[in-house]
């Protein structure tokens, strides 16, 4: 299997979220199984249904998590020395040039992207035009209203 990219950031909260499953919702779920089958006739039981089903989410999450952790190659974006192009991890400013609005993006994993924040997968549209790029030069992006262009304004390695 490939490595999987990743910031440091972003395997440090999928630890958490491992951390919380194991500790917190798989024992709670547990608790909750053992007492929907003291409540009897498993046949009818809702509750005793949600809780196997919560238990089954819990536990394909935990396993897809350390398959995860597993491949990952963690990437702290401040040690990453790429002479100005942008990599994985690398923070951009970009400028749109039809309406001049400027951005900012971090280029992070698929686990730690969220837009809101300025964070975006390594595997968008816009990233991908983006990888290999420099200060000064400019990227084209397939949106869904058509081509859009950005200068690059500024790559930082933070």
């Amino acid at each position: 299997m490939a490595t999987l990219p990743v910031t440091k950031r972003g395997a440090d909260k999928l630890k958490d979220e491992l951390q919380r499953l194991k500790t917190v919702e798989r024992p709670a779920v547990i608790t909750a199984i053992a007492e929907a089958r003291a409540q009897g006739d498993l046949s009818e039981n809702a509750d005793y249904d949600a809780a196997k089903e919560r238990q089954g989410f819990i536990e394909g999450r935990i396993a897809e998590i350390e398959g995860k952790l597993s491949v990952a190659q963690v990437i702290d974006p401040s040690a990453v020395d790429a002479g100005g192009r942008v990599v994985f991890g690398a923070t951009v400013e970009l400028e749109d040039e039809s309406t001049g609005d400027g951005v900012t993006y971090q280029i992070v994993g698929e686990d730690e992207a969220d837009l809101k924040l300025g964070l975006i997968n390594i595997s968008s549209p816009i990233a991908r035009a983006l990888i290999g790029k420099e200060e000064g030069d400019v990227a084209e992006v397939q949106a869904p209203g058509g081509v859009k262009r950005y200068e690059i304004v500024a790559v930082r390695y933070q």
